[in-house]
């Protein structure tokens, strides 16, 4: 029914997290209604995507250099760090402006659905951040879901012998939910009461 590159790109974008077949046909037909300026925009800065953004060697934040903006900062708390899944977990816990410390992001979770295993998260690099950086306290913060708790378990028997604080999120967050998606309110709450 449609020409294929226009099929082509509604396969692309339903391949994406939340984006289904219907919305993927909006997607594209808004993209084909604008202008060829805007639009070449829109592709030259889709198609450098990796080119112009890394990883932070540090923390793996998603980052224009090597450091992200987080870890050059150096009026944030130097001997906390956070523990998240993914990237998009450091912005929602910067949006409740009540977390002031540093971050470490795992790359996803312990799953056997997803044949995960502990070697693909960034766990060697914490060790060695939390002992070359001091770490007095490590925060895990990773989603109130099974494959999360999973992996906060292991985390924290991971890290257990180094020392260091090991704290998590209250549960003011909903079993089964994604941080990202999180109000204000309920991770602000949950960062303040974390045990």
């Amino acid at each position: 029914m449609y020409p294929k590159s226009f099929k082509k790109l509604i396969d692309y974008f339903a391949s994406l997290p939340s984006v289904g077949p219907k919305m993927a046909e909006r997607l594209v037909l808004y993209l084909f209604k604008q202008d060829k300026i805007a639009l070449a925009d829109f592709g030259e800065t889709l198609a450098k995507l990796k080119v112009n953004l890394c990883l932070c060697e540090r923390c793996a934040n998603i980052s224009e250099d090597n450091l992200c903006i987080i870890c050059l900062d150096k009026s944030r708390d130097q001997k906390k760090i956070c523990v998240v899944e993914e990237p998009l977990d450091i912005v929602a816990m910067e949006r409740t402006k009540k977390y002031t410390g540093l971050y470490h992001v795992l790359g996803g979770t312990l799953s056997g659905l997803k044949n995960t295993n502990q070697n693909q998260l960034r766990l060697a690099e914490l060790e060695r951040r939390i002992q070359s950086e001091k770490t007095e306290e490590v925060i895990l913060a990773m989603n109130p879901t099974t494959e999360g708790d999973a992996t906060s378990l292991y985390v924290a028997r991971a890290i257990k012998p180094l020392g260091v604080k090991i704290t998590r999120l209250a549960r003011g967050l909903s079993t089964g939910g994604d941080i990202e998606y999180a109000d204000e309110l309920t991770l602000s709450s949950a960062i303040m009461n974390r045990n």
